[in-house]
């Protein structure tokens, strides 16, 4: 007979790095009750336990907030467990992934651990169970199971191998272990009571039959704990003291403190809490939709900026610390809820109003042709340099030199041969500021074969150099604008939501019916201040009066818009108060 098995010594508490959120919520509450009462000693430690089996996502982000702010508000450590505990569909890949996530995102775990780690352990945890008759095997198939589960007011049916003798329950589970059965034949399940509200408390399932090779144990394994035996578990053998999960396991607590209940831990079992998702408005979570998305190619990769994943965001130029501020702001409640994209698009323009260069970018460029502009003796066109600064933020980026000639790109929205009302840009005869160098006006223009203007000429003030004037006179439109023969070439990409609606799939059934099949436009035109063929990949810029880009983290001289300046969640706030 097996003997009763302590949990291991819980993993050394280590202070977390991870910036504190410094609230006052349900969860730091219990937290702090616990401490006054010293139910464990003062230590405070938490995990987050994503799957391997896909990215991380906006949602894993306020899991990974909360985890690792709670820990480091107490003092305390988080780690990272992979709870790797389904080999069909897990890789090493992910496992990878979710690290570098993790440390983008700026935390840094205690220790990384997996799930499979403590096979053994549950193994033996899980023959302590079935010699107090508190499990056993079942020999009936998956579907047969499930049926016999009832559901919610209708009972639950036992099964006829319910009262299996210990030692034969234990002898198939060692005989199940060793490979002997095919996949689904049978199972070990925990004797609860089959006549519960609670569905989880239905004689759950807790080893699986899988013939598949893991990624992390090879196929020294055949058999595999379901979540709901291996989370708890995995808590107390770690040491955990609260283990935070999110709202839809909810129902799962009874088990999980079933299970904790009924064995033979030598310290006070974990307490799991849970608390609200984070959901975004135009967007999904969904790890299978994702995937579906990337295979049927309908995104460039789980790192397509109009992704979700902490993959995609990162490319497309979201700063991690946006990500952490806005999964503060929202707190730590009780009610999930689905937050307006646009209201976390105000976190990532505010962080990066602070921190973005700024530079200057053609996206649709028509060609301005200064006549009159000085040529040198060789007949050469002039070239000036005006300073001009990086940041009105923050002086200490202090100013750069933009070379500046007689022919320029600016943008075809910058010109109008035939003005509407109230346009005060570029058009014959009015006078409009280039950006720190010359005020000018247009007098003429010269279009191609089809009638469409492709350059326009204009005269420019000579004594307006830095873009004032002697006289005082005013201008009431300043453009940006690229040298011609300076001019860097690149490929811009912009987006709009990925999913048409709100919500997607509350209407169509199904959200992959919303997508969106013109949210990429992608530029290839793109003319760019000579400064941005030196930008590095991921390195996000203010392109002036057009929005944030990124470099590309893979391709060079590739942009991605990453949002554009108008603060588009303060305009719905605006509306909403009206």
């Amino acid at each position: 007979m097996a003997e009763p098995i302590s949990s291991p010594t819980a993993a050394p508490a280590a202070p977390s790095t991870a910036p504190s959120t410094a609230q006052s919520d349900f969860i730091r509450e219990v937290i702090r009750q616990d401490n006054e009462q010293g139910t464990y000693g003062g230590r405070v430690q938490t995990r987050f336990p994503p799957e391997p089996n896909g990215y991380l996502h906006i949602g894993h982000a306020k899991a990974i907030v909360t985890d690792f702010g709670i820990a480091a508000d107490f003092d305390g450590v988080c780690n990272l467990r992979l709870d790797d505990t389904n080999p069909g569909t897990e890789e090493t890949e992910y496992v990878q992934a979710i690290v570098d996530d993790i440390a983008w995102l700026g935390y840094v775990p205690g220790t990384v651990v997996h799930a499979s780690d403590y096979f053994e352990q549950l193994y033996r945890w899980a023959q302590y169970l079935v010699e107090q008759h508190l499990a056993y095997v079942d020999d009936q198939d998956p579907e047969t199971i499930s049926a016999q589960r009832g559901g919610f007011g209708r009972p639950g049916v036992e099964s006829p191998y319910r009262d299996r003798p210990a030692a034969e329950s234990l002898d198939l589970l060692e005989r199940m272990r060793a490979g002997e059965f095919p996949d689904g034949s049978r199972c070990l399940r925990a004797r609860i009571d089959m006549q519960n509200e609670n569905m989880w408390l239905r004689d759950p399932v807790m080893y699986r039959i899988r013939h598949l090779h893991h990624h992390n144990t090879g196929d020294t394994w055949k058999i595999f704990p379901t979540y709901d035996w291996a989370h708890g578990q995995s808590d107390a053998i770690e040491g955990v003291t609260h283990s935070l999960c999110s709202l839809e396991f909810n129902s799962h607590r009874p088990l999980y403190e079933w299970f904790l209940a009924h064995l033979p831990l030598d310290r006070p079992a974990p307490k799991q809490r849970e608390f609200a998702r984070l959901e975004l408005t135009h967007t999904i979570t969904s790890k299978r939709r994702l995937k579906k998305l990337v295979d049927d190619h309908l995104v460039d990769g789980w790192d397509d900026p109009r992704m979700p994943t902490l993959r995609g965001m990162r490319r497309r130029g979201y700063p991690a610390a946006a990500i952490r501020d806005f999964c503060i702001a929202i707190g730590t409640t009780r009610n999930n809820s689905v937050r307006a994209i646009e209201e976390f698009e105000s976190f990532v323009r505010k962080e990066l109003n602070r921190t973005a260069l700024r530079r200057m970018a053609v996206l649709r460029p028509l060609k301005l042709v200064l006549d009159g502009w000085p040529a040198d003796t060789e007949g050469n066109p002039v070239v000036e340099y005006f300073e001009i600064v990086n940041n009105p933020e923050n002086p200490a980026d202090g100013v750069r030199r933009v070379p500046f000639t007689g022919t320029l790109w600016i943008e075809q929205d910058d010109f109008r041969e035939d003005p509407p009302r109230k346009y005060f840009r570029l058009s014959p005869g009015r006078e409009v500021r280039l950006r720190g160098a010359y005020l000018v006006t247009a007098t003429g223009v010269v279009k191609d074969a089809g009638g469409r203007v492709v350059e326009v000429h204009a005269s420019y003030d000579p004594a307006s150099k830095g873009g004032s004037a002697p006289d005082g006179r005013k201008v009431k439109s300043t453009m940006h604008w690229v040298s011609v023969p300076h001019a860097v070439d690149a490929e811009v990409r912009l987006y709009d939501r990925l999913f048409t609606a709100e919500v997607p799939g509350e209407t169509t059934g199904e959200a992959l019916d919303d997508l969106n099949p013109a949210s990429c436009e992608t530029l290839t035109g793109a003319k760019l201040e000579a400064a941005l063929a030196d930008a590095a990949p991921g390195q996000v810029l203010q392109f002036e009066r057009l929005g944030y880009f990124a470099a590309d983290t893979r391709a060079p001289l590739l942009f991605h818009r990453t949002v554009g300046l108008r603060d588009e969640w303060a305009h719905i706030q605006k509306q909403q108060s009206k």
